[in-house]
């Protein structure tokens, strides 16, 4: 086949682009969200919750799922992604306690 404008490489990496740009609004949106959620938190152990991460694992497990997307690539991502919020929220109250 060959390529034409809607569907060579240029194309798909345009529309990955496009896809990026959503995926980080989306993250800057998740991240006010995790900042809040960081003030009802009062300790380390409240911040990680184990419990809560597992159960939002097992929810976009489904998800993707549901949306024909491997379950675990998403989990992995997930995992990478909580990680670092996790981080985030740790140093937040790291700084707003010392």
């Amino acid at each position: 086949m060959i390529p034409t404008p809607e569907n060579s490489l240029a194309d798909v990496r345009r529309r990955i682009d496009a896809i990026d740009a959503q995926v980080v609004a989306l993250l800057a949106v998740r991240e006010e969200q995790v900042r809040r959620a960081a003030g009802f938190k009062a300790d380390e152990q409240g911040v990680r919750a184990p419990a809560r991460v597992e159960q939002v694992i097992s929810k976009v497990r489904g998800l993707a799922s549901e949306a024909g997307a491997s379950p675990d690539v998403v989990e992995s991502v997930y995992r990478a992604m909580i990680t670092a919020f996790i981080d985030l929220e740790l140093s937040e109250h790291r700084r707003t306690d010392g």
